[in-house]
């Protein structure tokens, strides 16, 4: 079967390969935190394994970016790929043998993760090497598209399959799925950014190279400011992540959970393949900043009354705009950084924009359990000025630590269209298709590429 022939056919190819392949992450992920959650009854495992799927990948991100430079984006997907399988593959036997204890989960989903450290930023690099600049932003809806359906089918289908295959037999599902990502990288050859020098494959010339990327990024003030938006973006967004269960559990059922987390995932599914289609923003930060206005608009109108529908349409306004958010954030990125350093800078933003999440996620339940539930009422809303905002009923105050959130949101996006370097980062910053690394040399890397080459 020959591959085709054109850039933007092969990452089609590539593309159908790591659907399949996310769709099965994504219903192994779901599955294995529903089984180690009936295995042990306890929310803290549970916020374990969430914690281990970013603090992994912010701690070796500064490596894995720079072996994506190093190696290339095919070599990098290859590993992780073959990676994966293998982990997933042990994770099988230990269930099909009975010998898999709990904390084995803790061990399964710190590797994916440092994996993810790899396999993200070659993918977001393979993007401006297969498709030309006028239709990244048609590949990067793709991939949010991919992204957004597998999320939306996994919980739907993992519980189906939890009672008619069991957990072993899902592990075993997404084992398959990593093959069919690895046909898709025999069926594509992905161009290398460049031929520069090879380097000594030791720990500390690793970190010269991401410091090359860091300066990089560091002179180019525009970029640091969008990494900073979105960093502050995601801080925002990791209180709504886990804030939005207890918000609807206050008064509402699992049921009810279910039903707005599918609309909004539906929601993100029909911007994201709506971008792929049109493209996205013409005018790229205008789009970040104006669909993160939307984004808390959304966020203070699910946190209006204690309304099933009221939340849905808000969680679907919210997850439909940060898919827009996404996708064009990635598509400035890989327009304006030079191709031999994307590989570090993608993971160097990955890890900066994490780390808020990551905090995100640590301070949500003590704010809203410690702060705002004594403020607004446990049970019963205690003030009119409150019930006038947040409406009446249990759960109150995580409704109004949401509408804070939405209003930071709303004050953050308009604060980016007040700052020129953000705001004209587009007409400031040329294109950097073909653009040689504009940083000073540093002496560890040059010493090590001068002694020893990498095999």
């Amino acid at each position: 079967m020959a591959a085709p022939s054109t850039g933007f056919g092969r990452f089609a190819v590539l593309w159908g390969g790591q659907f399949v392949s996310l769709a099965g992450s994504a219903l192994s992920g779901f599955a294995l935190g529903v089984y180690a959650y009936q295995r042990t009854g306890s929310v803290t495992v549970l916020g374990f394994v969430y914690a281990l799927t970013y603090l992994p990948l912010i701690l070796v991100s500064p490596f894995t970016g720079a072996l994506v430079d190093r190696w290339g984006a095919h070599r990098s997907l290859v590993t992780g790929n073959v990676a994966s399988a293998l982990v997933m593959l042990t994770l099988a036997t230990l269930l099909l043998t009975k010998t898999f204890v709990v904390w084995q989960v803790f061990l399964v989903v710190g590797c994916l993760s440092v994996i993810s450290a790899l396999m993200t930023p070659a993918f977001e690099t393979t993007v401006p090497l297969l498709v030309p600049k006028e239709h990244l932003g048609r590949a990067n809806g793709m991939r949010m598209a991919a992204l957004a359906t597998s999320q939306v089918l996994a919980p739907v289908t993992a519980g189906a399959l939890l009672f008619a295959i069991r957990i072993s037999g899902i592990i075993l599902v997404d084992c398959v799925s990593y093959g069919a990502a690895l046909l898709a990288l025999a069926l594509v050859r992905i161009p290398r950014a460049s031929d520069g020098p090879a380097r000594a494959g030791g720990l500390r010339t690793l970190l010269a190279d991401f410091r090359e990327a860091w300066r990089y990024v560091g002179e180019r003030r525009g970029l640091v400011a969008l990494a900073v938006f979105i960093g502050a973006l995601n801080f925002c967004c990791g209180f709504v992540d886990l804030l939005i269960t207890p918000l609807i559990l206050a008064f509402g059922t699992s049921r009810a959970l279910g039903t707005v987390m599918s609309v909004g995932g539906v929601g993100m599914v029909l911007t994201s393949v709506a971008m792929s289609i049109w493209g996205g923003p013409r005018h790229l930060v205008r789009g970040i900043l104006g669909f993160s206005l939307a984004i808390g608009a959304a966020t203070v109108v699910g946190s209006l009354r204690p309304d099933i529908p009221l939340i849905a349409v808000g969680a679907c306004l919210f997850l439909g705009s940060l898919a827009i958010v996404t996708g064009t954030n990635m598509t400035i990125w890989q327009t304006k950084v030079a191709p031999q350093l994307l590989g570090r800078t993608m993971a160097m933003l990955n890890m900066f924009v994490s780390l808020p999440q990551l905090i995100a996620y640590a301070l949500a339940g003590v704010a809203a359990d410690q702060l705002f539930d004594p403020l607004v009422g446990r049970d019963r809303v205690r003030s009119s000025l409150f019930a006038a905002l947040v409406g009446h009923g249990p759960g109150r105050g995580t409704a109004f630590l949401l509408m804070v959130i939405g209003v930071l949101v709303i004050i953050i996006a308009t604060a980016g269209f007040a700052l020129p370097r953000l705001r004209l980062l587009e007409t400031e910053l040329p294109d950097a298709t073909g653009e040689e690394p504009a940083v000073p040399a540093d002496p560890l890397s040059t010493a090590a590429a001068n002694s020893e080459v990498t095999p």
